[in-house]
């Protein structure tokens, strides 16, 4: 078993490079009341460069779309994974990032010789890892992935649409918007929801009878706690 302050060490950064092929992790979806969290991990190929890639929070849909169909087309490999709902309540949300993670990792045709996460925290990897503060603006493998999993979880809340539309997932992606709120408030949670967020177990709470009657302003500010707690997680 891993100490402690093996992990530290492990997340500092590196001096040196590991030769042979670099891997960048990123994820979409900690953040939303509904749905998976989702992990891309991407290896480009510098034979073949990709004009346009940053993080995916920076770029029009319509953008995404098109880089995702260029990173697909020429990195060298790509592998996308996610951890579901349930996986979410039972472990919480960043153990499931990390779970999300590690699969996509461990799903690349290629074993790359170092992978470089974005953010501060790693998952448990059988490779030399490196976390990246801001990597998705700054590393392209990362930007790769990026555009990666935010393309593939949207893609999941349309079809979470399909099958839910009173929710309007196709919209808000499962975030805890006005509209959303107020969509659970009407007809409660579906099984899509994450429980453990406070703001549906607000609203499963009130359907049992256990609270007193809940307002979309108080799922906002439930929503804004949970947001708070998201960012001292991981910058």
């Amino acid at each position: 078993m891993r100490s402690r302050k093996f992990l530290k060490a492990e997340q500092a950064t590196l001096a040196w490079d590991a030769p042979g092929l670099l891997a960048g992790v990123d994820e979409a979806g900690r953040g939303p009341l509904a749905g998976p969290v989702v992990a891309a991990a991407v290896i480009l190929d510098d034979e073949r460069p990709i004009r346009g890639l940053a993080d995916s929070k920076t770029l029009t849909a319509l953008q995404r779309e098109r880089l995702n169909d260029q990173i697909l087309a020429k990195a060298l490999c790509c592998s996308v994974a996610q951890a579901s709902v349930e996986e979410i309540d039972t472990h919480n949300i960043l153990q499931a990032t990390m779970l999300a993670m590690r699969r996509a990792v461990e799903g690349l045709r290629l074993k790359p010789a170092k992978v470089l996460v974005d953010g501060n925290r790693l998952p448990t990897l059988d490779v030399l890892a490196e976390a990246v503060v801001g990597g998705d603006a700054r590393v392209k493998a990362i930007s790769a992935a990026s555009i990666l999993a935010k393309v593939h979880r949207d893609r999941l809340c349309q079809e979470l649409h399909a099958e839910f539309p009173h929710y309007g997932f196709a919209g808000h992606k499962g975030y805890g918007t006005p509209e959303h709120l107020e969509a659970l408030l009407r007809h409660g949670a579906c099984v899509h929801h994450r429980r453990s967020f406070s703001p549906v177990a607000a609203v499963l709470a009130r359907a049992t009878g256990q609270t007193e009657p809940m307002t979309a302003a108080m799922l906002s500010e439930m929503v804004a706690e949970t947001t708070q707690i998201e960012v001292r997680i991981a910058p």
